[in-house]
């Protein structure tokens, strides 16, 4: 008998928000930070939709990625006008993750980041609470003692994430993580002295 096959993994990568004038397109919320290589023409994507969907267990062909004042548009094959664009909305959208591109930056399920550790210099700033999508990049939700920072999740800043070990290694620039610590010192009118923390260490860090 045939062994069982195992599904491949897959990565969620948009999020179809509502239709764009009167031939089927589609704006899109990203997931990825590399539109340019997941949403090529002919790419296929699986459908997250409720089961009362006609789109229920179809996938979905993009045929064109456009931008409209720096909003992403898509193009899909089969989503011919309005109608059918607005029964798309609010689907998400799942792609194949290929074993052979685990190193891209948006190779990571979200519930692989939640929760790890925020490191900086070998200390532990604070958790990874969720993941914003904006359209210019992700940004990850760090809770920390002080509050709550907002790191843009880009290589530069984000050069290492561990998955296995638990930890995000974060460069910053200097103030951000201390912006949130000075202010809410104030806030608790600890006496700190006005001129402490000038070379940026704080709250758990350095």
């Amino acid at each position: 008998m045939n062994a069982a096959t195992t599904p491949a993994p897959q990565l969620r990568v948009g999020r179809l928000t509502k239709a764009h004038g009167l031939k089927g397109a589609i704006k899109l919320e990203l997931f990825t930070d590399d539109p340019e290589k997941r949403f090529v023409p002919g790419a296929v994507f699986t459908l997250q939709v409720p089961t009362s969907s006609p789109w229920h267990g179809r996938t979905l062909t993009l045929t064109q990625l456009r931008w409209f004042n720096s909003h992403p548009v898509g193009f899909f094959d089969g989503v011919d006008d309005r109608t059918a664009a607005e029964g798309l909305a609010k689907a998400i959208l799942w792609i194949d993750d290929d074993s052979d591109e685990d190193q891209e930056d948006d190779a990571w399920h979200h519930h692989q980041l939640i929760g790890l550790d925020v490191v900086r210099d070998g200390v532990v700033l604070g958790t990874v609470a969720r993941i914003d999508h904006l359209p210019a990049q992700d940004l990850l939700a760090v809770d920390t003692a002080s509050g709550e920072v907002l790191v843009p999740f880009v290589r530069a800043l984000v050069p290492e994430v561990d998955v296995a070990g638990g930890r995000i290694v974060v460069t910053p620039p200097a103030g951000l993580f201390e912006e949130v610590a000075d202010g809410a010192d104030d806030d608790a009118d600890t006496g700190t002295d006005d001129g402490a923390d000038t070379d940026g260490t704080d709250v758990g860090s350095d």
